[in-house]
C-alpha cells in the first residue's frame, strides 16, 4: 500500500468549449418563409422567439399560456418552471394555429391525424422538413434555434 497518492498534484486537462452554431438573421427569415402551415409557423416562431428547448415545447399546454402577457410557463430540466416571453409574430401564429384546430386536446402542439400531444421526434421532423424546404446548405437542428435566439438577443444589446 502507498501512504500518499502519487497523482494527487496532477491537474486534469482542460476540455475545450466549442462555439455554439447559430443561424444568421437572413437564414432565420429564409426558414420563416419555408413554413407552410399555421402549425409549422407557430412551432418555428415559438422555438425561435422563446429559446425554449424542444422538450419544453412539446410539454406545453394551452393553460400554460398567458395571452395578455405574451408569456408561457414552461417546465425545463430538473422539473424547474420558468416564464418565457414570445413576440407578437409568435402570438399571432399560435392563435391562428390553435383556432384552426377542431380537437379538445390540452397540448399546444398536437399531431394532425387523431390529435395527441406531439413527440420530440415528431417536432424534430417538422423542423427538418422546414430546413429541407429552405434549402439551406446544412441541416437545421432545433437546438440551433435556441443558440440563435440567445445570439440574436446578445447582438441586440441584451445583458
Amino acid at each position: 500500500y502507498l501512504s500518499k497518492n502519487p497523482t494527487s498534484k496532477i491537474k486534469e486537462p482542460k476540455v475545450g468549449k466549442r462555439i455554439p452554431k447559430y443561424l444568421t438573421e437572413r437564414k432565420i427569415e429564409h426558414l420563416r418563409e419555408s413554413c407552410h402551415s399555421a402549425m409549422e409557423k407557430a412551432i418555428f416562431e415559438f422555438m425561435f422567439s422563446t429559446g425554449c428547448q424542444i422538450g419544453e415545447i412539446v410539454a406545453l399546454e394551452k393553460n400554460h399560456i398567458n395571452w395578455s402577457n405574451q408569456s408561457a410557463i414552461v417546465r425545463g430540466k430538473g422539473d424547474k418552471e420558468r416564464e418565457v416571453y414570445f413576440n407578437t409574430r409568435c402570438d399571432i401564429w399560435l392563435k391562428r394555429y390553435i383556432e384552426s384546430r377542431t380537437d379538445n386536446n390540452p397540448a399546444i402542439f398536437v399531431t394532425v391525424r387523431q390529435p395527441h400531444k406531439m413527440s420530440v421526434a415528431q417536432m424534430r421532423y417538422i423542423i427538418k422538413r422546414i430546413s429541407n424546404r429552405a434549402e439551406i446548405n446544412k441541416e437545421i437542428h432545433p437546438h440551433q434555434l435556441r443558440h440563435s435566439y440567445a445570439t440574436h438577443l446578445l447582438n441586440n444589446g441584451a445583458p
